[in-house]
Formats: structure tokens, sequence, C-alpha cells
């Protein structure tokens, strides 16, 4: 690194542990650095760029966008917000929608919502929220909070009030799911940062039978799991659930910061105005890239496609766990794929980079790995070559 570049890096917070690569440029599966390397993008961006980076059509309707208007208060009707709301309705389970900016903001809407369905609705006193051990909600107060991991918490006391932490795919934990405190459940069907864990079919069948019972709100995270990434739109629809809420943020603007909750009507109660909002939650950027971004998707059999590389990808993992002692186990749903290693995961992703190939984590030892879905099968055969090479 040189001297400018890190004088540079020094003004920024050290939030995050950046790897030494400058990335300058993308288009589908590809991005290449400041120096032109070329490298294969099998993270989306943390499953944002769904679509490929710089989706073609995407970038079109965002283009002609960019030159009529790029923001406007909620204070007015926003025509494309509108247009995104009803498709959102219409491929959905929802009746209602709530736009912000991203996966936390989303979670915290969620959150507010079901405490004020509760309170103002119900007329209850009810406040608590049922999370589960290993998920990750986001890094707001209350998203954290919610989260079911210390390392995200430490240093953050005191946490906000009301969440309680399950075992997740514990049968025995779902007798201890109600109390006359408890308001709503969030869960995510496939824990994403807490090591590529898909929920038990069964469990999470039960745990909404519990919620729907005792009449409390079935609430989904689909930040991660959303926008075809498990090989239909939604993930709850894999799973046969049919939730009070999901949110949904991450790839809705393949790339362009978008967040939002879909509700039920009866759920979305909990919201009158002056209740919650958003500056930039919906604006007219945002929800063109979003509408773009499911038109591609309707038009082009994108789920199948998705269940057809999915299949090829695990299969292609397998024999290469079959093959040695390096993997444990090959886990996921859909895109959405993990690979527990018998070793350091950070390892694998550093030695993956000098092959040209950009993966993630999921804690220690996985290995988390999130092609777009416009993924290519030489493509995948190219990942799975260098994936071989280093282990």
């Amino acid at each position: 690194m040189s001297n400018t570049t890190a004088n540079i890096m020094e003004a920024i917070m050290p939030t995050y542990n950046r790897f030494p690569i400058r990335l300058s440029k993308g288009k589908g599966t590809s991005v290449w650095d400041e120096n032109g390397e070329h490298y294969l993008d099998f993270t989306s961006g943390i499953a944002t760029c769904n679509l490929g980076h710089v989706n073609e059509y995407v970038k079109q309707k965002v283009e002609s966008q960019l030159s009529e208007l790029w923001h406007c208060s909620n204070l007015y009707e926003i025509p494309t917000q509108e247009q995104l709301a009803e498709k959102l309705v219409e491929h959905t389970f929802g009746d209602q929608v709530f736009f912000c900016n991203s996966g936390a903001e989303a979670n915290e809407a969620a959150i507010k919502l079901a405490r004020s369905y509760a309170q103002t609705v119900k007329q209850s006193d009810a406040h608590e929220i049922v999370t589960f051990t290993s998920s990750f909600h986001g890094r707001t107060m209350a998203t954290l909070s919610a989260t079911g991991q210390e390392k995200i918490q430490n240093g953050f006391a005191p946490l906000v009030p009301g969440f309680r932490h399950l075992p997740y795919n514990d049968f025995a934990a779902l007798e201890d799911v109600v109390s006359d405190k408890t308001c709503a459940v969030l869960l995510e069907l496939v824990q994403g940062e807490g090591g590529v864990i898909p929920a038990d079919k069964e469990w999470v069948k039960a745990l909404e039978e519990i919620c729907k019972d005792q009449n409390i709100l079935f609430m989904i995270d689909e930040v991660q799991t959303g926008i075809g990434r498990t090989g239909s739109l939604f993930a709850y629809e894999v799973y046969g659930l049919k939730p009070d809420v999901i949110s949904v943020a991450k790839g809705l603007g393949n790339g362009i910061p978008i967040g939002a909750i879909i509700a039920t009507k009866e759920a979305a109660k909990g919201f009158r105005p002056g209740a919650h909002g958003s500056t930039f939650g919906g604006n007219p950027i945002a929800t063109t890239a979003g509408l773009a971004t499911l038109t591609f998707i309707e038009e082009r059999s994108i789920f199948e496609q998705v269940q057809k590389k999915s299949e090829y990808l695990l299969t292609q993992l397998k024999q290469v766990q079959e093959s040695g002692t390096a993997i444990k186990a090959v886990r996921g749903l859909g895109l959405l794929i993990g690979v527990e290693l018998n070793g350091n995961a950070i390892d694998t992703v550093v030695a993956l980079q000098e092959k040209q190939i950009l993966t993630l984590i999921a804690g220690p030892n996985v290995l988390r790995i999130l092609p777009p879905l416009t993924v290519t099968t030489e493509e995948i055969d190219q990942f799975i070559e260098g994936l071989k090479s280093v282990i």
C-alpha cells in the first residue's frame, strides 16, 4: 500500500478488516481492481448484486431516472414507489409495504411494527420479540440486541431490552417461545452470518403454528435470502410458510441501497401516519432500481436457473469434499452456500484471492459462497478448480 493510500485510509474509521484489494470496475460475475487485475466475484457484494455487477437492464432504467428526479420527500406521492409496492404485493403474501434504505432499517421497522401492533391494535402490554442464537439482524442498537451473537453486541451495553434468544432448530426450545410478554418471533430461514445454517422444515413449521395459535406476529428476516437467492423470490416460499411480516433489502436494488418490510394488512395496522418514517426510503432512484430488478427476474426464468445452478454447484462441492479431508460439510439453500472446513476459513479466503477468486466467511471455519444468480456453469467450474487448488 502506498503512503498516499495509507494516509487516505487513516481518514476512515477502522470498522472493517479490509483486504488490500481496491476494486474499480465490475460486470456480471467479474470485478477488476485499479491495476486491471481480474477477479471472479463469488460474494455478490454480500448477496446484494444478485443480477451481477452493473446489470445492463437495471443500469438503463436507473440512468433514465437520474435525468428526471433523484429525490423527493415522502410527504408527496412517488409513482415508482407505488409501482414497486404493487409488484411486491402481487408476488408475495403481503398487502402493504414500507420502504427504507437497508436491511438493518427494515428489521428495525419490523421490530417497531410488532410492538406497535401489540400495544395499539391488540391493546396489550406485550413487547418482547423472540429471536435465535447465531442469528444476525443488523447493527443498529435494536437490531444488534435482536441478534443472537455476543461478538456483535460486545462494547454496546446496555442493550435494548425486550429480546429473548432461543436455540435455533431446537424442538425442545419451542415450549419456551411464548410468554405473556411476547408480541412476535423474528428469524432467518438460513442463518447467513451465523454459519449458513438452514432452518429445519418441521421445526420452523411448528414455530409458525405456535405463532398463529398464540396470535403473535411471525416475522422472517429475508434480507440475505430474498430476491431469488434461494431459488424462489423469498425463502418462505421454499418452506411453505405464511409470515405476517418479512424484511427485505440487499438484492432488491441490485446494489442501489433500498430496504423494505412487507406485511399483511392486519399486521400493517400497527403503523399509522407519524408512527415511522424515512427521509430517503423509497426515493425514485432506489425504487426504479427495485422495479428493474424484479422485472428482470420475472422475464428471464431466474428461479429455475438458480435451482439448476445450485444443484450443480452443490454436487461439485460434495465431490471435492469426498476427495479429501479439508471439507467437513456442505450446506445451504439455492445460491447461499456454506462450506464448513477442517481449518480456518479466512486462510482459504485469502488463498482464493491469490487465485483471483473472491469469497466470504460465515464464522471462523465456514466459507460462504454467494455468486450472482446469473453465474454461468463455466464460472462455477472455474471456482471449483480454484477451491481444489487451495485446499
